[in-house]
């Protein structure tokens, strides 16, 4: 026994700090060079330097720095090896040097690779740039190697310059402003690695609210993740929502969309999923590395899910809430052929699309709709992300009663107090504006079936936020004796 003395009890908690919720937290899954066999955290705080250092020149990093330009503070970041190798198209060359330049390797990502010659010569005598984003940037002036190969550092590509045979011909090998381009293709993960990869993340540990499935997908990725997810919230009691891309379409021959639109129309009615969400929207956007390039905007999407509270829809157009995208950032839209019919349809087929509107500044993500059921509840992200969060909070709480003893003598009081502690989170969500109000009831008859089945039967009725989706104005002149 110790000796009487002054001692301290600590009481936490009493400053009533919010506890993690996973709100706007989420995982990204991506092609990338990168080997980890558990997530790679990124920051909002990290640079694109630092994002590349993790993820390598991969279409992980590029959607990763797109979620962080626009917002997400945290992203959990599962690597992919790729299947299928990314491709190198044929060189062209512009300009009167009769000397050459080969492209060669296994590229990262899909570039745009433009070598501008600065300096007249041959081998270890000119100079060049290198441009790997369609020569938005360029490289510093770089003498040609003496070996004739230069490797462009984390693309997988090799530069290999072959100057003239001919003594008398080397000095004009490669004269100032002659260009050598050519474009290559991302590396390509299977579906089943795709599937592999996300399996992972029934054994995560951390909170979060949604997946982002990186790179263009078409239906059968999409009815996969479906199932995926069905079984990520039934086995796994993990409620999230799975965002995806939708490849880029290529115009029919008169220069409309409509043949593609008529078939994401019927691929979209093969999806009956709420926590299902596929983005058909691209933009010329200029990156967090300051590259511009042509892209899905789910990236971008993710950062503005990742900023805001679950109510909120990241398609509110108040200047106040920042869900714009300014158009220094999001150049233009994309296809050329992109316009609003297309847009239409695609909405009203389930798609999240962008658009601008006359009037204002920036473009906007035009609805968040998801793959639900026709007559669903759960139409757009904005009721999916509260209903999520209800689900993770009252799951927490009801946690904490397992194997808990009541008073047979009171069952329904006794209940109702335990229906009562699980709802707890929800006076919180009331308070924060994430839903209007709730209701929360015992179902009767515990009397009889108590002592059989055990069960705690409560439930939930909430009332949510509302939202303006459009405006009717009636206008007119008022005459003078009005």
């Amino acid at each position: 026994m110790s000796l009487r003395d002054v001692t301290h009890k600590v009481s936490d908690g009493l400053l009533d700090f919010a506890t993690a919720t996973g709100d706007g937290l989420h995982i990204k899954v991506g092609v990338s060079p990168i080997v980890s066999d558990t997530p790679i955290i990124v920051t909002g705080d990290m640079d694109a330097a630092k994002i590349k250092s993790r993820l390598g020149l991969s279409p992980l990093a590029d959607s990763v720095m797109d979620a962080v330009q626009f917002g997400a503070g945290r992203v959990f970041c599962i690597p992919v090896a790729a299947t299928t190798q990314g491709k190198i198209g044929e060189i062209a060359h512009d300009g009167e040097g009769i000397g050459t330049v080969a492209v060669t390797g296994e590229p990262t990502n899909a570039f745009g690779v433009i070598v501008k010659i600065t300096g007249q010569g041959g081998l270890n005598t000119a100079a060049f740039s290198v441009s790997i984003d369609n020569g938005y940037s360029f490289s510093d002036e770089i003498t040609v190697p003496l070996t004739g190969t230069y490797e462009i550092a984390g693309t997988g590509l090799t530069l290999t310059f072959t100057e003239a045979e001919g003594e008398d011909q080397k000095a004009s090998s490669f004269i100032v402003n002659d260009t050598f381009s050519c474009k290559t293709t991302a590396p390509v993960a299977t579906n089943g690695d795709i599937l592999t990869a996300v399996d992972k993340i029934k054994k995560f540990t951390q909170e979060f609210e949604f997946i982002h499935i990186v790179g263009e997908s078409t239906l059968p990725l999409w009815q996969a993740m479906s199932e995926f997810q069905i079984e990520l919230m039934s086995e796994y009691k993990k409620p999230a929502f799975i965002l995806l891309e939708a490849a880029m379409p290529t115009a029919d021959e008169d220069g409309s969309l409509d043949d593609w639109a008529f078939q994401m129309e019927d691929d979209r009615k093969k999806i009956k999923n709420t926590d299902i969400q596929v983005c058909a929207a691209w933009g010329l956007l200029v990156k967090l590395d300051g590259t511009t390039q042509s892209v899905n905007l789910a990236g971008a999407a993710s950062g503005r899910y990742a900023m805001t509270s679950v109510q909120k829809s990241i398609g509110k157009t108040n200047p106040e809430a920042g869900m714009g995208f300014p158009k220094t950032k999001l150049l233009e839209l994309l296809p050329a052929a992109y316009d609003n019919v297309i847009i239409k349809m695609l909405d009203e087929a389930g798609y999240m699309t962008f658009r601008e509107y006359d009037g204002l500044d920036d473009f906007f993500v035009y609805h968040t709709k998801m793959m639900s059921p026709d007559g669903s509840d759960y139409r757009y992200a904005e009721d999916v992300r509260v209903r999520n969060k209800i689900i993770r909070e009252t799951r927490k709480k009801a946690l904490e009663l397992k194997n808990d003893d009541i008073d047979l003598e009171n069952i329904q009081g006794e209940l109702e107090a335990r229906a009562k502690f699980i709802s707890t989170p929800l006076d919180d969500m009331v308070e924060a504006k994430e839903m209007s109000s709730y209701e929360t009831t015992v179902v009767e008859g515990h009397e009889e079936t108590f002592l059989e089945d055990e069960t705690l039967r409560i439930k939930i009725r909430y009332l949510s936020r509302g939202y303006i989706r459009e405006i009717e104005i009636d206008l007119g002149r008022a005459s003078l004796n009005a």
